[in-house]
């Protein structure tokens, strides 16, 4: 039998996971809040740093092109927008609602000297991507000595 070490560490971060679990569990379960707090909802996203720039994909299925935008202000890039509630249920009633419908927001800090007016986005099913160029790295410039 392995003889495992106590770390209080390990043990804090286990209990913080299990808090921060609770806390999702309780505030996520859209059924039982009211609209107020239903709008609060982050898309999730991956972001990849490439060489030639910094690649930002979010997940807003559901969200037309024209309610998202996306904004860059003191280096700091906020992609916003808002799903709205589908009203039309057909002939029948929800039984059960997990989709969480409202505004959201996302904002992300930018490095110093990023080129602003060359970022893109595109959107395609359900997907914005936004890509951000890196700056180009200054060269080494050699100097010449001339003899007088």
């Amino acid at each position: 039998m392995a003889i495992i070490r106590w770390s209080p560490a390990r043990e804090i971060a286990s209990l913080q996971q299990g808090i921060n679990r609770l806390f999702e569990d309780v505030f996520s379960q859209a059924g039982d809040l009211d609209s107020e707090t239903m709008g609060a909802w982050r898309p999730p996203v991956d972001i990849i740093d490439t060489e030639a720039a910094i690649v930002i994909y979010a997940e807003i299925p559901g969200v037309e092109k024209e309610a998202v935008a996306i904004e860059v202000k003191e280096n700091v890039l906020s992609i916003s927008g808002e799903r709205t509630v589908e009203n039309s249920v057909g002939n029948g009633s929800y039984m059960r609602s997990e989709r969480v419908f409202g505004k959201f927001a996302r904002s992300f800090a930018l490095p110093a000297m990023i080129p602003t007016d060359k970022i893109t986005a595109s959107f395609k099913d359900g997907v914005l991507k936004v890509t951000i160029p890196k700056p180009e790295q200054e060269q080494p410039r050699k100097v010449s000595i001339h003899v007088e």
